[in-house]
């Protein structure tokens, strides 16, 4: 019987660490060369990371990544390996290249360039026009990029009419809530489709915005699951392929025959290009069992959530963070998600009271600092309020106190925040989530003010499910349940609710989905059952805070259309949507 032992490592890399992403690379290949595997398998761009950007565009950031590529062929003795990389041939390709036994066989270039979404990648890649199908120990094997496996009979298809029986895809698909299931029954449909194994190879780690969940997968040719990678995490995935279960189940479809000669007169160029012919040695060791558990929601987003802020914070150099804990639910889930992401000793909470903050937040942050066993300050802000209306008395005379006294306080907290991040070298992150964000429910330089928002695409209703769901894995109540109860306030005037200046968040969030996700008119959800008044108030609240959301610092893409990187409208633009 003809076997493949293949293998998938999905590493977590960083854009523009050669060193470190070719180190571990090279680890990768060597814990697969004692395991045996015949073809190791690495993500999409893995030499240079994904996504690149504008760094494609430096020539050096293209030359140092071929000369990692060079290292790496070098080290390949004893297994085929295919390692994501950039190419240079008189343009800049996405490529991937194919390795046997220390030499550079071939080079495939990515066909699909996706220009959509989180996408850019029209902008700096050139497309790739051939499909070989590689003879590796005699199994053929087709291998495409990412986006190339998402097009029904596109390279995938025509690999597999022209004889490959194993699919390879090595990929950098970034995650949002809901994507690892439809990205598993796409890979099966392309798996039973084709009749082939597909091997999918997924990149794990968070880059900026971006959180990739690794969740590689192999699918057999019937397009059931056989292996999965695990869940944001660093994984190696040794599998066993039957390849004769292909041949078998192709010799007893009629369909597949009369699909392959109508495929074979379309536009895709296939040759076959022989790596090694000698069917690889069937006496191996017994592989480990594996079993690798799904999340499901919300605890896919929660660890999506802590990666992201890990990854964006050890990577940009730093090793603590400071928050500003006022005592309410989007706060308390902010510094339990940093304290599940770099531990108790390396976040600080601050509470900055002021006139108008409760007995009982400031008893409830000083709770959840004891449950997270974190480091906590007490800096009351009252004198500086105070000093700030005295000076701005005469300016502001004849005028009724309003949202300008309410943001002097926020700013305020905002400067207390950055002068501890000057001066200790942590990072401030902001606490806002996404129905805050959308309505503009926020102010400049106050509370937005910070280097990484780790809710920024969380709904406020979703904000409530992580607290419950966090306390509930942990068996006891980190949040406290007086945060999770309470009313949601700002706390800058007497008596405030967030109610006061926005519609419940029940009723707001499915709209807020509706309009900034789905693109849906004002009539249009009006028409599903929403009141008008509140569906145009909550447009007209949309439309008019671009401006605030272009000043935003980065944060966590969890939906699958997040502000900034996916939706992007201009600030001057008179056009109205309600």
């Amino acid at each position: 019987m003809r076997k493949l032992r293949i293998g998938m490592s999905q590493i977590n890399v960083t854009v523009g660490d050669f060193v470190g992403n070719t180190q571990k690379i090279m680890e990768a290949i060597v814990e697969a060369r004692s395991l045996e595997v015949d073809l190791l398998t690495f993500p999409e761009l893995v030499i240079c990371g994904y996504p690149p950007e504008d760094l494609l565009f430096k020539p050096q950031f293209i030359e140092e990544n071929l000369k990692c590529l060079e290292k790496i062929v070098e080290n390949t003795s004893g297994l085929a390996a295919v390692v994501g990389f950039a190419d240079a041939e008189e343009d800049i390709y996405n490529a991937a290249a194919i390795i046997n036994d220390g030499k550079l066989v071939s080079i495939y270039h990515k066909i699909y360039l996706p220009n959509y979404g989180v996408f850019d990648e029209n902008r700096y890649f050139q497309a790739g026009r051939e499909c070989p199908v590689y003879i590796i120990g005699g199994v053929g094997v087709g291998v495409n990029i990412c986006e190339d496996i998402w097009y029904e009979a596109g390279p995938a298809t025509a690999q597999a009419y022209a004889g490959a029986e194993v699919i390879v895809n090595i990929s950098a698909s970034p995650y949002h809530a809901g994507k690892g299931d439809f990205r598993e029954r796409m890979l099966g449909t392309r798996a039973s489709d084709s009749v082939a194994v597909v091997v999918h190879t997924n990149l794990v780690g968070g880059q900026d915005e971006l959180v990739f969940d690794g969740n590689s997968m192999i699918l057999n040719e019937k397009g059931e699951l056989i292996a999965r990678g695990k869940q944001f995490e660093e994984d190696l995935i040794v599998t066993d392929l039957d390849v004769e279960a292909v041949f078998r189940t192709r010799l007893h479809d009629p369909r597949w025959r009369k699909d392959a000669i109508f495929l074979r007169e379309q536009k895709w160029h296939t040759t076959r290009i022989v790596v090694s012919e000698s069917p690889f040695a069937d006496s191996k060791p017994t592989l480990p069992l594996r079993q690798v558990e799904v999340c499901a929601f919300p605890s896919e987003v929660y660890d999506a959530l802590v990666l992201g802020t890990r990854d964006y914070i050890t990577k940009n150099g730093f090793e603590k963070v400071v928050i500003g804990l006022s005592g309410g639910i989007d706060s308390s889930l902010v510094a339990t998600i940093a304290v599940d992401a770099l531990g108790p000793a390396n976040v600080v909470g601050v509470s900055m009271p002021s006139r108008y903050s409760s007995a009982g937040s400031l008893s409830d942050a000083e709770l959840l600092a004891r449950n997270l066993d974190i480091k906590h300050m007490t800096i009351p802000i009252e004198k500086v309020f105070q000093a700030y209306l005295d000076m701005l008395t005469d300016n502001l005379r004849k005028t009724e106190p309003d949202v300008t006294e309410e943001n002097i306080q926020a700013r305020i907290r905002g400067n207390i925040l950055m002068a501890l991040s000057n001066k200790f070298n942590w990072l401030v992150l902001t606490t806002g989530n996404k129905s805050e964000m959308a309505t503009g429910y926020t102010t400049l330089y106050g509370d937005m003010a910070g280097g990484f928002a780790v809710i920024k695409d969380v709904p406020k209703t979703l904000v409530y499910e992580l607290a419950n769901y966090r306390n509930s894995a942990a068996g006891q109540e980190v949040i406290p349940s007086s945060v999770i109860d309470k009313v949601p306030s700002a706390e800058l005037r007497p008596e405030q609710k967030d109610a006061d200046s926005l519609p419940p968040y029940d009723l707001l969030d499915p709209v807020l989905t509706a309009y900034v996700e789905e693109d849906k008119s004002v009539e249009q959800i009006i028409g599903m059952g929403f009141e008008a008044e509140i569906v145009k108030r909550a447009a007209r609240l949309v439309d008019t805070s671009e401006y605030k959301r272009r000043q935003a610092p980065p944060g966590i893409k969890i939906t699958p259309r997040a502000f900034g990187r996916d939706r992007r409208l201009p600030i001057t633009n008179v056009f109205k949507g309600y």
